[in-house]
């Protein structure tokens, strides 16, 4: 589903420099595990993580802005090689000016996935926004876009690849595996 005609969601795409992540329910499925230990744990999924490593590669930075802080979210971002990580962060509007300032981005070069009402701020203020399907309806409501699969289960990777296709890079993409 896209609230863009095709045209406006490839010419924001085209526009894009960095693509930047909410996790607890878009790079998880929002579930949070805590073993007996008081340790936490969280599912990613690989098929997310695949697109996530490959964005780089084309071009585009990736990061994440989280409201909570979490060892797993640290562990998984430098695995991926995320340059923007930003945990416990209190305000996600600011944090978004805070990467438009530090990282030098204009907000219209920015793509954001988020799901729940904390991202609406950073939704409305960046160039293309995206959220999984199974987001809160006022998040599905003010993004550009809404994947067809829910938090933690491909929406990341959807995205990516719709972004891709749109700067005419998937191509390039099926070719490094043909």
């Amino acid at each position: 589903m896209s609230h863009l005609t095709l045209t406006e969601l490839e010419s924001r795409a085209r526009a894009l420099r960095v693509l930047l992540f909410d996790v607890d329910g878009v790079l998880t499925d929002g579930g949070v595990y805590i073993d007996a230990d008081g340790r936490e744990l969280k599912r990613f999924s690989i098929k997310d993580g695949a697109a996530l490593a490959l964005a780089p590669k084309f071009g585009l930075v990736t990061g994440l802005i989280s409201a909570r802080a979490s060892s797993a979210t640290t562990a998984r971002a430098a695995e991926l090689g995320m340059q923007i990580v930003m945990q416990a962060v209190g305000n996600k509007k600011q944090a978004l000016a805070d990467v438009i300032a530090n990282h030098h981005f204009a907000a219209h070069e920015i793509g954001y996935m988020g799901d729940d009402l904390v991202d609406l701020p950073v939704i409305s203020a960046v160039g293309l926004s995206a959220c999984p399907s199974d987001a809160a309806p006022e998040v599905q409501a003010a993004s550009h876009w809404i994947s067809r699969a829910p938090g933690g289960h491909g929406a990341v990777r959807e995205f990516i690849e719709v972004v891709l296709k749109a700067r005419a890079q998937w191509d390039d993409v099926l070719s490094q595996y043909a």
